[in-house]
């Protein structure tokens, strides 16, 4: 990998900690820029108090010097408001968490130092990592968005422009650009609270104006499909991706699905195209050219108000999971952090085949490809 950011901090610690490695000079990047990003995964319908609690304002300590990256590792810093209720013991762990096979794996039975690094607090220092990315993006003309497709049993069915999801998406109170689905939405997460439950569902990533050829296929672990789906599945409470109509394309006649081969020399962006994209932008572990659509599936919040039966880890009688303040259904917010992750891998898959050490250089390179593309 041509860049990498590695991640520090629990849940209810001090602080999270997120350092860039690999990032070229002369990007203009301010605290602001981050605390937008952080500000839209605090947000959603459904989620817990916790969010009402913390500032979510970050510190850049490093890396950035008059408003532009310098080249060296970039630190960013979260303190955390609530961070003082690391000193009592759990010993019951919840179904679907990490509680149990962490506590086997590290021969504790206070799951207390499992959940802690194991929660999705840590997700707040991907989308720190990932607005960083996006400004790199921003600058090459590449936009990465994201929306709710469902929650629970309720789903958009309306296939959407990215002009009107970009439109209505952030004025939803569940990320959905739809009004009625919205509401219905709302009425869901309503029906569980109130019986002490969560909810799933599941996201949309969408990114568009990115050039056919990134990515290669000479190996398993290079392809970008490949990678793209192993940095969404890595997100807390994802148990499936799907890259384009993936499950619909599965069940159908190649006819149907595979995506014809156009070509205009005046057709914009590129030249050659598709009139439908049920690959989702990728084909051979490249890109061609449309735009790469990416779906993850978010399971149920572990934490319930009203909890599952589980067994205490030091007396093994059978009794209630532990519970402890948690949000109810985090699919909004899964979306944005998805949109962190797929743009922290276009950043480094752009990186890798362009190079360069500076802003500047990657600009000229990235342009010199994209131009030879269009005159194609």
């Amino acid at each position: 990998m041509s860049i990498r950011f590695l991640t520090a901090g629990e849940s209810h610690g001090r602080a999270l900690v997120t350092i860039v490695e690999g990032f070229p000079s002369g990007l203009t990047l301010t605290e602001d820029d981050i605390n937008l990003d952080l500000n839209r995964r605090k947000q959603g319908y459904g989620r817990g108090k916790r969010m009402n609690i913390e500032p979510e304002r970050c510190e850049i300590y490093s890396g950035v010097r008059n408003g532009k990256t310098i080249g060296s590792p970039i630190s960013v810093l979260i303190m955390n408001a609530d961070w003082q209720k690391t000193q009592s013991s759990i010993s019951v762990p919840r179904p679907g968490h990490a509680d149990l096979p962490g506590s086997i794996k590290y021969h504790t039975s206070d799951i207390r130092d499992i959940w802690e690094r194991a929660s999705a607090r840590e997700t707040a220092n991907r989308v720190m990592a990932g607005a960083i990315a996006k400004k790199l993006l921003k600058e090459l003309g590449i936009k990465v968005l994201s929306f709710t497709r469902s929650i629970g049993t309720v789903k958009l069915e309306k296939e959407l422009n990215i002009g009107e999801i970009e439109d209505a998406v952030e004025l939803s109170p569940v990320r959905c650009p739809d009004e009625e689905t919205s509401g219905k939405m709302k009425e869901l997460i309503d029906k569980a609270i109130k019986s002490g439950d969560t909810l799933g569902g599941s996201f949309e990533l969408i990114a568009v104006n990115i050039p056919p050829g990134l990515g290669t296929y000479t190996h398993w672990d290079k392809r970008l499909d490949g990678i793209i789906a192993q940095a969404i599945m890595s997100i807390p409470s994802v148990k499936g991706v799907e890259i384009g109509a993936g499950f619909y394309s599965s069940s159908n006649f190649g006819s149907r699905v595979l995506d014809v081969i156009k070509y205009d020399k005046g057709h914009s962006p590129w030249p050659f195209y598709r009139e439908t994209n049920f690959a989702g932008g990728i084909e051979g572990g490249m890109t061609n050219g449309e735009p790469i659509v990416v779906r993850g599936a978010v399971k149920p919040v572990p934490t319930l108000m009203n909890p599952l039966p589980s067994v205490d880890l030091i007396t093994k009688e059978e009794t209630k999971a532990s519970v402890l303040r948690s949000d109810v259904c985090v699919v909004p917010a899964a979306g944005v952090i998805g949109e962190s992750m797929l743009a922290w891998v276009l950043a480094d898959t752009i990186i890798d085949n362009f190079g360069g050490s500076t802003l500047e250089e990657i600009k000229i390179r990235f342009n010199q490809y994209c131009n030879y593309v269009k005159a194609m």
